[in-house]
């Protein structure tokens, strides 16, 4: 089933805005097309990683224009948490106006616990009305209840990402985590995004690890977001409108 699973999209991706990442959003975009892709998320990390572009970034993301080389392109953040309560690093007004916005944990900006406080951020991060995707849950700096994440997945309808970058040889301890948090979204059902997390070009639209798990967990076709645009903006569309009182 999986061989011939068509992705079209790729919402994790990083430009040298973020400062470890160094490849501009038109070489990104370039990459994109080449690989068949047809959406293209910018989404640069929140300003607490060291490097991180400056709130006035996010706040001026309306100057890209809305294609490049034949490719869609959404402008939005990958969101730090920051505390175990589940706070954000981007201010509301900013989450407000952005296309995408994904949320993960990450070095630097989240001061780490047990388990429980881990996945209590995570989860709490997952219910902000303000988050459209979760991400790389399997990465080991903090652990999680993968499977407690995976039924909040299917209970909130909240996709949760299978992070390709993850998965590559010079990254430590993450394919077993991933491997299993891949079963427990089977089994649950919720909704998944593969992420090439890229950050130089050459890695936009790379999901062949992701893949993989998605094949050897069973994950079905319907559960992927990204093999079609248009479910990722009808379901982009739909959070927003879940947002309207």
């Amino acid at each position: 089933m999986n061989k011939v699973m068509n992705i079209e999209v790729d919402l994790h991706t990083h430009t040298v805005a973020s400062g470890h990442a160094y490849c501009t959003i038109s070489e990104n975009a370039l990459a994109a097309s080449k690989r068949g892709l047809k959406l293209l998320g910018m989404t640069d990390h929140g300003p607490s990683m060291p490097g991180a572009p400056t709130l006035y970034h996010f706040g001026n993301l309306s100057a890209l224009p809305q294609e490049l080389h034949g490719v869609r392109i959404l402008g939005g953040v990958e969101a730090n948490i920051t505390s175990r309560e589940g706070e954000l690093d981007i201010p509301l007004r900013y989450l407000a106006k952005l296309e995408v916005v994904l949320v993960g944990l990450h070095v630097y900006c989240y001061p780490g616990g047990t388990v429980e406080q881990n996945t209590s951020a995570y989860l709490k991060a997952m219910k902000n009305p303000y988050t459209d995707m979760m991400v790389h849950p399997g990465r080991p700096e903090f652990e999680l209840d993968l499977e407690r994440v995976a039924h909040a997945s299917a209970e909130l309808g909240i996709p949760v990402e299978i992070n390709n970058s993850s998965l590559r040889a010079d990254k430590k301890g993450a394919w077993e985590n991933c491997r299993r948090f891949a079963r427990f979204m089977a089994k649950y059902g919720g909704p998944v995004i593969l992420g090439s997390d890229a950050h130089f070009s050459d890695r936009v639209g790379e999901f062949g690890f992701a893949l993989e798990l998605v094949t050897e967990a069973a994950i079905r076709e319907e559960q992927v977001l990204n093999t079609s645009v248009s479910k990722v903006l009808d379901y982009l569309r739909l959070r927003r409108q879940q947002r309207t009182p």
